[in-house]
């Protein structure tokens, strides 16, 4: 990995070792960093700068992007947005919500809990 910083022994990229993870994803991200010895040509990264907001995209060019949908991060709640349908999946338990306003919940066994009132509302419920 190689990092860029004002002072960069002439003015290119050097070489740098980390304490952390650092992927692909992470290239132009801001790092903590620290020098070896004090030597700007031994530079360490100590971690990942964590940005107010971060956006995660399912990929492709920023047309795409936009059309394919977003999850943003904020360190408060999480956003999930698409055009027509997002699906949460593991094993055999599945949340479906529809553009058209329908949640779908389907499991092998689903509990539901309230230290509260648990209500059902709705134009008509229909029990088994």
């Amino acid at each position: 990995m190689k990092v860029n910083f004002a002072g960069t022994p002439a003015g290119l990229p050097v070489a740098a070792l980390t304490t952390v993870v650092i992927g692909a994803d992470d290239i132009g991200r801001r790092v903590a960093l620290s020098f070896i010895e004090g030597d700007p040509a031994r530079p360490l990264v100590l971690g990942l700068i964590r940005e107010e907001t971060t956006v995660v995209t399912a990929g492709g060019s920023d047309t795409q992007r936009a059309e394919r949908g977003a999850a943003l991060l904020d360190g408060e709640r999480v956003v999930l947005t698409a055009q027509s349908e997002i699906e949460l999946k593991c094993g055999k338990a599945s949340i479906t919500l529809t553009r058209a306003g329908k949640i779908l919940i389907r499991g092998a066994y689903v509990l539901s809990r309230s230290s509260g009132a648990n209500r059902l509302q709705g134009g008509s419920v229909e029990i088994n």
